[in-house]
């Protein structure tokens, strides 16, 4: 099975023995507390499960800076995005113990111990400066960068011991795997060669579609949906009803053991070329050999060029800074003319009138309407999932 990133086995952060979280627990009980912010949280969660091998806890402002600047830590290590614990609270000290709160849960119990090493203030400069390396602009209409610039400006570094999983593992119970389950699930399927698939909509017949290409392309033995289970903007569709519609996709429409669905616990960052690259050192711990990067991957609005996410990988990521492979996909659609869905690329003689094309708010104003889709466009059942879903938030 391919290696996780930047280690020979993969390690994470959370403490699997019962008896060493009923006594952390209870130690925590007499430590300091800090209430997480959602972002912060999701990335306690990440660390515990893995996906953020070999990283072992928060980073610095200097890895910070290194990695939002040159997508590697001061140690060398290669790495996308900052993965930090920003707060406004002034009290916390270099070399305390203290309790880390999940902001996401009622009663806020808590997620996580933290060995503080370090805190340190963040000025504006560097904050804006992190801001616009990651998401590649300042305009605060980007819901990333809006975001990412409220957390706070104080960086907390250090290791964590992680408790749970938050809501994940309660809300999204045959869904929510970590890194290491999902390497063991591709060991005991016996597949060798495997493709992830990130999404945070629902699968239509395209996205259906692409992964069958892949899979075709490559000679893959399997396929991981990985849905992100996280925190979205206002509008998208909550992870519940992407679950239900994509479960019923792979349970109609695919053969049995081809296809693993799973999710993880991470708030959407939207951060295009640099997301997708953190989605491919995940995926790779995760045991993934491949991930398709497809048009305007990880991206909001108008803020990424339709190819930027793939372009990344040529122009900015080292070579042998990965061992993924990435599959780059054109943008799908349903061709009239062939009656089947195509990689736009590969159909150089049809116009547009030869598609079946409609947007993501034409599709959501159809739903809300009660009219379903056309089938060249989505699967009967998978609309019927999103139609339901629709006509109950009236």
């Amino acid at each position: 099975m391919i290696k996780p990133h930047g280690s020979e086995e993969l390690s994470h952060c959370f403490v699997s023995d019962e008896k060493d979280r009923d006594a952390l627990l209870k130690e925590a009980e007499t430590l300091p507390s800090l209430l997480l912010n959602s972002a912060a949280a999701a990335n306690a969660v990440m660390l515990g499960g893995g996906y953020f091998n070999p990283l072992q806890g928060f980073m610095d402002l200097e890895d910070a800076l290194s990695v939002a600047e040159h997508m590697k830590t001061r140690s060398g290590l290669f790495w996308p995005v900052p993965i930090v614990n920003l707060t406004d609270e002034d009290w916390i000290k270099s070399g305390q113990r203290i309790a880390l709160c999940d902001p996401n849960i009622e009663d806020n119990p808590v997620l996580a111990v933290m060995n503080v090493a370090d805190v340190e203030e963040v000025s504006l400069e560097h904050h804006r400066f992190m801001a616009e390396k990651i998401f590649g602009t300042l305009d605060e209409n980007h819901p990333g960068v809006a975001t990412f610039l409220g957390l706070g400006r104080k960086i907390l570094s250090g290791s964590l011991e992680v408790l749970n999983f938050s809501y994940f593992e309660k809300d999204f119970g045959d869904t929510f795997l970590t890194a290491s389950q999902i390497r063991s699930e591709i060991h005991r399927l016996g597949w060798s060669k495997v493709v992830a698939f990130q999404t945070r909509n629902p699968m239509h017949r395209a996205h259906e579609e692409l992964c069958r290409m892949a899979m075709q392309d490559l000679e893959a033995d399997g396929v991981l949906i990985h849905m992100l289970l996280g925190k979205l903007k206002e509008g998208d569709i909550p992870a519940s009803v992407r679950d239900a519609a994509i479960r019923k996709m792979v349970e109609v429409y695919f053969p049995p053991r081809t296809v693993m669905v799973a999710g993880y616990g991470f708030d959407m960052l939207y951060a295009g070329p640099r997301e997708a690259v953190l989605h491919a050192v995940f995926r790779q711990n995760s045991g993934c050999t491949h991930l398709i990067v497809g048009r305007d991957h990880a991206g909001v609005g108008d803020f990424y060029g339709g190819f930027d996410a793939q372009t990344i990988f040529d122009n900015e990521v080292p070579k042998g800074a990965l061992e993924i492979s990435i599959y780059a996909a054109d943008h799908t659609a349903y061709s009239k003319k062939l009656d089947r869905v195509v990689m736009m690329k590969d159909v150089p003689d049809h116009s547009p009138d030869d598609f079946v094309l409609l947007s993501g708010t034409a599709v959501r104003k159809m739903l809300g309407d009660g009219v379903a889709p056309p089938p060249e466009f989505s699967r009967p059942e998978v609309a019927k999932i999103l139609m339901d879903y629709y006509s109950n938030t009236d």
